[in-house]
């Protein structure tokens, strides 16, 4: 029995969500067309007959670190470079920056072999360009191995996994048969509220909202939860409300529907918006909803 721990890290918005929902085979992390969607070590478990895989996605390595939950977000993908058995280092094809490079120089300040993922190939138009720029990648670090794939579309995602089991320990399961996602429920509504958020409102709104759920009963076939959207600023609760309160009705719907089908029960969401200034460079507020070292 095969049974590892593997970290993917990158640059902001490189599709590390994507790629961990993609090898787990449904929705773990929550995935949006913007930089810091995902805020927190989030695990997810590939199960196959040779043994386990446990993923740890992590958010986008920032250069510049200017408020708490920026930090925060440093120090979460440094936690998880610990004591991993492998690092997945993803890449978008076709697209270096200089952000790219500092996640790098982490990684070889870090001890596990590191594996490059080219991700996005689907993107490329020109497929015979990918060899010459692959080569030129494979230079910057002594890479355990280089996978070119698409996390959207699943092209070369098995290549992949023969790779991680091929480097996998020998040991136990982690994590129990058929459990897939290592977080509660709980996790999941506030997370999928954030989601929802993320993609109905406009592009600087998303990073000044976390989402609390302040109460949660899954009891036969019923979900209740009930979850505040904290903000900054009493304007940007006008707008996460909207008019007549179109926003917030809307955004509810949206998370309600993937909490059904997730669940299979029905859930009763309800949603208030309230205003905590300044939340985002406040440690202790932090630490209220949830954005711990652990």
């Amino acid at each position: 029995m095969l049974s590892g721990i593997v970290a993917i890290v990158g640059r902001p918005n490189v599709g590390k969500s994507s790629l961990l929902n993609a090898l787990v085979g449904r929705k773990v992390s929550i995935v949006a067309p913007k930089p810091q969607t995902t805020r927190h070590r989030i695990q997810g478990v590939l199960h196959r007959p040779q043994g386990q895989v446990v993923f740890v996605d992590t958010p986008g390595l920032h250069r510049k670190a200017p408020r708490a939950l920026n930090r925060y977000m440093n120090d979460a993908v440094t936690g998880a470079l610990h004591d991993v058995d492998l690092a997945l280092f993803v890449v978008e094809a076709g697209r270096w920056t200089d952000e790219d490079e500092a996640v790098l120089e982490k990684l070889k300040q870090g001890r596990a072999p590191v594996g490059l993922i080219v991700n996005k190939i689907d993107r490329v138009d020109n497929k015979s360009g990918l060899l010459p720029e692959i080569e030129k990648l494979a230079g910057r670090h002594a890479f355990a191995f280089i996978v070119p794939l698409s996390a959207k579309s699943g092209d070369n995602l098995e290549g992949l996994v023969r790779e991680l089991f091929s480097r996998m320990p020998e040991g136990p399961p982690l994590y129990p048969e058929g459990q897939i996602v290592a977080h509660d429920l709980s996790f999941s509504v506030a997370e999928l509220v954030r989601e929802k958020l993320m993609r109905a409102l406009a592009q600087e709104l998303p990073y000044a909202l976390t989402v609390e759920t302040e109460s949660l009963d899954h009891s036969g076939t019923i979900v209740r939860a009930s979850a505040v959207i904290w903000v900054e600023r009493d304007n940007q609760k006008k707008i996460v409300i909207g008019q007549d309160g179109i926003m917030l009705k809307r955004v509810g719907s949206a998370a309600r529907r993937e909490l059904e089908f997730m669940t299979g029960a029905k859930v009763v969401l309800k949603l208030w918006v309230k205003v905590k200034e300044n939340w985002t460079d406040d440690p202790q507020a932090l630490k209220r909803f949830g954005y711990r070292d652990s």
